[in-house]
């Protein structure tokens, strides 16, 4: 399959394009840098020139392949609820040129959308909130008009995806560490995030690519969930810092806009998921992770 991957240069991109190549597919990566481009041709797939804003690009990449991942996604959090809604539009825009197609398309999200049963883990069928309540659901409110409209699309959820460099939110809150000389956490910590290592999620990716099932929901989750206060004392440890436990009023000052996400409970199951492709995380936990950070000496 020639696969147009949007994202192929980025942290699970880079992965997922070794991935799909090694499985034998062909990857056309959607890239602006020409920098970034020469890694790419490196891994073995062809660059395709152009950006998310290029909509004229994303089509000619699309008529170019068999099936689309879409990685790619703005982090700035000072523009957090905008570029969720550009992930609406260009997923609009994904959808609307394999209309009419079977060719697949896989969209990703997060497995926070899921967690809406009080006391349970997200799981891939639970109800979702909607984009009022957490920006993020714009990506799987657009892909929701895709599947009205028979296009065959699937979501991908993630949770926070690591190795030794890169660990999704966890990589913000260690720069916080730094910067405030302190690793804390809020009330008794036991508030969980989900985790898995990148080769894993890349893994994922290219199974629900070949499956193909449309409107489908896979969680990328390897760990259901790692306790926040465990993350802070292991980053503590490794950066030389003290733990200390912060109240909700105290959270704000403390981590700046990544307080929306340090005191929330965020589990998610990843049962569905295993069962229907087959998929069995093999990487090292988040916390092995953590212990293993490459910038970190001793």
């Amino acid at each position: 399959m020639r696969v147009f991957v949007t994202g192929s240069t980025g942290f699970i991109g880079a992965a997922l394009v070794t991935e799909l190549i090694a499985a034998g597919h062909q990857v056309l990566g959607l890239c602006r840098s020409q920098d970034k481009a020469a890694a790419l041709t490196a891994a073995g797939a062809e660059v395709h020139q152009g950006s998310l804003e290029d909509l004229e690009s994303l089509q000619t990449g699309i008529a170019r392949s068999d099936g689309v991942i879409h990685l790619a996604f703005n982090h700035d959090f000072s523009k957090f609820v905008a570029n969720c809604e550009h992930d609406r539009q260009i997923i609009k825009t994904l959808g609307a040129a394999l209309a009419g197609t079977k060719r697949p398309l896989l969209v990703t999200s997060g497995t926070g959308l899921a967690n809406t049963v009080p006391g349970q883990p997200a799981r891939e069928d639970n109800a979702t909130v909607p984009s009022n309540v957490i920006p993020r659901a714009a990506s799987e409110e657009g892909v929701a008009s895709l599947v009205a409209d028979g296009v065959n699309v699937s979501v991908v959820r993630l949770p926070q995806v690591h190795d030794p460099v890169k660990q999704g939110l966890i990589t913000a809150f260690i720069q916080i560490i730094l910067q405030k000389g302190v690793a804390a956490y809020v009330g008794d910590g036991r508030n969980r995030w989900p985790a898995a290592h990148v080769l894993d999620v890349a893994r994922l990716y290219r199974l629900a690519l070949e499956k193909a099932e449309p409107g489908a929901k896979y969680h990328a989750v390897a760990e259901e969930g790692v306790a926040l206060k465990d993350i802070a004392e292991v980053l503590g440890r490794r950066l030389k810092v003290p733990v200390k436990s912060l109240t909700p009023e105290e959270a704000p000052a403390y981590f700046g806009w990544l307080a929306m996400f340090a005191g929330r409970d965020s589990p998610a199951s990843s049962e569905l998921t295993r069962r229907k492709l087959g998929w069995e995380p093999r990487g090292p936990g988040l916390l092995e992770d953590l212990e293993a950070l490459r910038f970190v000496e001793g």
